[in-house]
């Protein structure tokens, strides 16, 4: 089922692969997105990396599946892209702010694909874009975190 797939791929993305093996992230606990900036302090989350800091990639990411769950529920709206690059230093309650709110929206995402049997092309697309584009800033601020520490 496409489902599982695409169930799979996310969560490697957001909590790292299961067991041994990986699709595309390095094979061990911890290397998703979760794991990865959980690690992160709060000053550590606010250095600005060529004008943008890990902050602002995971408050991004947090809008960008915020906003194909609210296409998936059938809520269309203008989305103000350039909003959701603005964070620069966060402050600790910020910073685990943007953290919860991505949980949040990953697992309003898996309901999305647990309910859905026979996912329609439209559907599809989202989930898949979702993922694309999740997996892209796991490894920006992957690299990110190299100049950083």
């Amino acid at each position: 089922m496409m489902n599982d797939g695409i169930m799979t791929l996310l969560s490697e993305t957001f909590e790292g692969p299961k067991g041994n093996g990986s699709w595309f992230t390095e094979s061990k606990p911890g290397s998703g997105l979760f794991g990865t900036i959980d690690l992160l302090s709060t000053e550590e989350a606010s250095v600005l990396v060529e004008g943008v800091t890990i902050a602002a990639h995971t408050d991004h990411t947090r809008y960008h599946l915020w906003a194909n769950n609210q296409l998936l529920e059938g809520k269309e709206q203008d989305f103000n892209w350039e909003e959701s690059w603005k964070i620069g230093a966060v402050g600790n309650d910020e910073w685990e702010q943007i953290k919860n709110g991505l949980h949040r929206e990953y697992l309003k995402m898996s309901e999305h694909i647990s309910e859905e049997k026979n996912l329609k092309p439209s559907t599809a697309t989202i989930l898949i874009s979702a993922l694309a584009h999740a997996a892209y800033h796991l490894g920006a601020i992957r690299q990110m975190i190299k100049v950083v520490k």
